[in-house]
Formats: C-alpha cells, sequence, structure tokens
C-alpha cells in the first residue's frame, strides 16, 4: 500500500521543504490541542505561510472539517492536501507563493 503518513512526512516531503526553501520553519500541528480538522503542518518561510495537510495517498480519508479548513486557510494564503502523487505540485506552488516564481 505504500509508506505511512509519517514515514512521506519524514523522509520525502520535509527533506525537499527544507532544500527547497532553506531555513523555513516546520511547524507540526499537536491533534490534542488544535481545532479538528486544521491541516497538519504550518510553514513559516521569510515574511510568508502556508499550510499542508498531509495523506499517504490521493485516496485517504479526510477527517470532518479538513475541506472546510484547507478551503479557508488557501483563501488566506496557501493551503492544500499533500501526498506523493502530487507532492511536486504543491512544492511548485508554494515556489509560487514563497518567491512569486509560477509555474
Amino acid at each position: 500500500m505504500g509508506k505511512l503518513e509519517s514515514d512521506f512526512v519524514k523522509d520525502d516531503l520535509k527533506p525537499d521543504l527544507e532544500a527547497r526553501f532553506p531555513g523555513i520553519v516546520i511547524i507540526k500541528q499537536d491533534p490534542n490541542t488544535s481545532f479538528q480538522g486544521v491541516p497538519d503542518h504550518l510553514l513559516l518561510y521569510e515574511d510568508k505561510w502556508a499550510a499542508l495537510e498531509t495523506k499517504r495517498a490521493v485516496r485517504s480519508k479526510r477527517q470532518p472539517n479538513q475541506e472546510f479548513y484547507v478551503e479557508k486557510l488557501n483563501n488566506l494564503s496557501y493551503s492544500a492536501f499533500v501526498h506523493p502523487g502530487n507532492k511536486q505540485q504543491v512544492l511548485d506552488d508554494l515556489e509560487c507563493v514563497f518567491h512569486g516564481v509560477c509555474k
């Protein structure tokens, strides 16, 4: 079935974010203290921010309110569901948000 979500974040997503955006701060949300459905990771880069909800696969189950918060935060800055199948597109989108370099 592929990697666990935590392995995808640790082995693939986080190293790519750190390589592409030196100095990025990646804050893992605590599901016990944040609002249900708030994206897993808050990304702080220079004077900008984004939020990512990580999934192990495109068809992974979404929890209640996740769609709501991803859409709400995307309207404020950038937020998306990210999984191995769309990671490159999300990284390109973040390049646009953080550097204004849009593909």
